[in-house]
């Protein structure tokens, strides 16, 4: 089986268009050969560009010190400005809906004092039963600021069945029920742990019909699925670079805050000096006129670093095309998928509960390991498999289509059946 599976991985790989991205990226190694990295939905691969990018700003600080903020081909004042029409496509919306800064808990934090208003009756967030811990963390303390209880106005929303999965129409349901004492609906685009992608433009209408916002946590999404903010009519999203888009550690976060909003300087918000008009920004006069777009959240100047790092990617992901990226990633899910389902050593031995229909699922699919989940996850990392357990039983693995390839599929599913073979 193993034989007649690698052969069709060959002939996918070969009629691959995407195939040759493979070569831009740097690959950890075991034994002298390249891993097979299924992890990028935690960190991403580094772009072989990535350190000319970054040498080119460092080269810019040491030749022009201070002055490299006005001078050069990307001058730091507005260098913020080089990743918004590449941003813009990925996500789905405006470039003056887009912009890269700070990091996703702390633009989420941003977001929420603006969209957070709490006024009588409503006063709830809703977000989904183990949501990430950051942003349970940051709605949580959000709550508490502003005076409200999360005791009461915290609404976890788990499936009526007890299982991983919660339906569309779980969640508006739930978003009718609450009403007009529903102030925020904060859900993920794909969830972290099961990898189920939410129907975003069903869930901000639902909040929206109610008289709530709707704001989303895109780590798992973006760069992973098509998406469409713009016309989904989402209030805000964040996300982080450094998963699918491979920005590296702890890089740049990303924020989207729609047009209704970004034109209306009267919309809450915390502010900092580089939010606000760009032409007399250096006058010094304190006179508050915020930048009428999603600049006009920002806080302080880019890192230009991490942001350079940022860019290198997003070049790779301009000539390779998000929907030709999503086109790729469903059929290596879906060949991942079927070698398990047909297996001996597997099928009874690991539930995938990633849901199965394509629409609901991106670049990962989730585990469970019904015995010996630890430690067959550290025979595949001894094996030179790298990817990510989660517990309390699951291994996510993530087959990326910029670097991962059909044979990359065939050979961790082979490696995944010597593990269990091996614990009897």
């Amino acid at each position: 089986m193993k034989e007649e599976a690698l052969q069709r991985a060959k002939t996918l790989d070969s009629s691959d268009p995407l195939a040759a991205f493979r070569t831009q990226f740097h690959f950890p190694q075991r034994d002298g050969k390249d891993c097979i990295y299924l992890c990028g939905n935690s960190l991403g691969l580094q772009p072989k560009t990535t350190q000319e990018f970054i040498d080119s700003e460092l080269r810019q600080w040491r030749e022009h010190g201070v002055e490299g903020h006005f001078t050069g081909e990307k001058p730091w004042v507005s260098y913020h400005k080089n990743s918004k029409a590449s941003l813009a496509k990925i996500v789905g919306a405006g470039e003056h809906e887009v912009v890269a800064m700070n990091n996703l808990t702390t633009n989420l934090h941003l977001a929420m004092a603006s969209f957070y208003q709490p006024k009588g009756k409503r006063s709830k967030i809703l977000i989904e039963r183990g949501a990430f811990p950051s942003d349970f963390y940051a709605v949580h303390s959000r709550i508490e600021l502003s005076g409200g209880n999360p005791e009461t106005d915290l609404i976890e929303l788990e499936a009526a069945d007890g299982s991983d999965y919660l339906s569309t129409n779980e969640i508006v349901a739930k978003i009718e029920s609450l009403g007009d004492k529903l102030a925020l609906v904060m859900f993920p685009g794909v969830q972290y742990y099961t990898g189920q992608f939410f129907d975003i433009k069903s869930i901000a209408e639902a909040a929206h019909k109610v008289g709530a916002y709707a704001g989303f946590d895109l780590a798992h999404a973006v760069g992973n699925v098509s998406l469409n903010l713009h016309n989904d009519d989402a209030d805000f999203a964040v996300w982080c670079t450094y998963k699918y888009l491979n920005s590296g550690p702890g890089g740049v976060g990303g924020l989207f805050i729609h047009e209704k909003h970004g034109k209306n300087k009267s919309t809450p918000r915390l502010s900092g000096w580089w939010g606000h008009d760009s032409e007399a920004r250096f006058k010094m006069n304190n006179q508050i006129n915020p930048i009428p777009t999603v600049d006009g959240w920002q806080l302080s100047n880019v890192n230009i670093l991490s942001h350079a790092s940022h860019l290198a990617s997003l070049q790779l992901f301009d000539e390779a095309g998000i929907e030709n990226l999503r086109e790729k990633s469903l059929k290596l899910t879906d060949l991942m998928e079927e070698l398990i389902l047909n297996s001996e050593a597997l099928k009874n031995q690991i539930k995938i509960i990633t849901p199965s229909n394509q629409h609901e699922r991106g670049a990962q699919l989730s585990l469970y390991l019904m015995n010996h989940g630890k430690s067959v996850f550290q025979y595949l990392i001894d094996h030179g498999v790298i990817l990510d357990w989660r517990e309390p039983n699951v291994i996510r693995v993530a087959p990326v289509p910029l670097y991962n390839s059909f044979q990359d599929v065939v050979n961790f599913v082979s490696i995944l059946e010597e593990a269990i073979r091996n614990e009897g």
